[in-house]
């Protein structure tokens, strides 16, 4: 039966006639995107994120464009339960011009047949080009702070300036320069700074260029990267598997660390999981913690969440952990 991780079953597929086109729609966090207006040469990209709410595998055998002028990707086409990828639409600044706009078409065949349309729209500026295209941050650890410099090129009004450039993230700002004019062009060099308090996970963020373009007053500048935790679980999401009622199964989770580091304490809600807590002192850069379930007389599905403390002072992803009460 197909059913909702955390929801009552959804029927679906009660004939071969049936659309199952809904269940896959519910997955995504958005399904239309306006990048608004970008420079040219631009990287302009867009990720489509998710999540697969079922207790099925989902499998995406395919996107693609009804335009040129967007490309979409998969991240991964293969998903089991609460696992997240994304559909990432890359506009193609280096060859269109002008207000452009696609469907994306994204092609599901696990656990059944659907198709989701996701729609893009952008205007492409011929007058401003970044070079670099973007900011690429690239992956970073935990706590560093990362410093880039992108140069904005302008042709056309003598008068054109740059007022201001703002973020909406704390953790990221900009300063600007003007470092040349003449016979209508001029030119910028933006410096971009991430401090050291960013968040982990991706970093998929846009800095306003504000201009006197009366007509088109801001111009996106896209910044991108990875912020990489201190320590990495694997798995990230750890199933237990099918358990008989009275069964008793035991699986890892791995700890790994950049620096050397001891296991303080793991804890989790339900008396059912039991932990067998690193018994050495010493700090070590990988840490195998064994997890033990025991089925009881309840049956159907069953969800914690498992809580990791280190001596490192940083946060350590929790875990989602479930079993099935046969």
């Amino acid at each position: 039966m197909f059913r909702p991780a955390s929801s009552l079953c959804l029927l679906l597929a009660l004939c071969s006639t049936v659309s199952a086109k809904p269940w896959a729609e519910k997955m995504f966090q958005e399904r239309t995107h306006n990048f608004g207006d970008v420079a040219r040469g631009a990287k302009a990209e867009f990720r489509y994120e998710l999540t697969n709410l079922y207790e099925e595998d989902v499998h995406i055998s395919s996107v693609t464009s009804s335009c040129g002028c967007t490309s979409p990707r998969i991240e991964k086409q293969d998903l089991k339960t609460h696992e997240t990828t994304a559909i990432v639409a890359k506009i193609n600044t280096d060859r269109f011009l002008g207000q452009k706009g696609a469907t994306l078409t994204v092609t599901f065949t696990k656990p059944y047949y659907a198709q989701v349309q996701l729609q893009t729209r952008v205007y492409i500026r011929s007058d401003v080009v970044f070079s670099p295209g973007s900011v690429e941050v690239g992956a970073v650890n935990e706590g560093q702070t990362v410093d880039r410099k992108v140069t904005v090129a302008y042709a056309g009004r003598s008068d054109w300036q740059i007022l201001d450039v703002t973020s909406t993230n704390p953790h990221l700002s900009a300063s600007f320069e003007e470092i040349g004019r003449g016979r209508g062009n001029s030119s910028y060099q933006i410096s971009v700074h991430l401090d050291e308090k960013a968040p982990v996970g991706y970093l998929n963020e846009h800095l306003l260029l504000k201009t006197n373009d009366h007509n088109r007053t801001q111009v996106p500048l896209l910044v991108q990267g990875r912020i990489e935790p201190s320590i990495v679980v694997s798995p990230s999401t750890l199933f237990m598997g099918n358990v008989e009622a009275g069964q008793t199964v035991t699986k890892n989770i791995v700890l790994r660390g950049a620096t050397p580091f001891r296991v303080l304490s793991i804890d989790c809600a339900n008396d059912r999981f039991e932990f067998q807590v690193p018994g050495s002192t010493e700090p070590k850069t990988l840490h195998v913690i064994p997890v033990t379930f025991k089925g009881g007389s309840t049956t159907g599905k069953l969800e914690q969440t498992i809580h990791v403390e280190t001596d490192l002072g940083c946060s350590v992803p929790d875990v989602p952990a479930y079993a099935v009460v046969q």
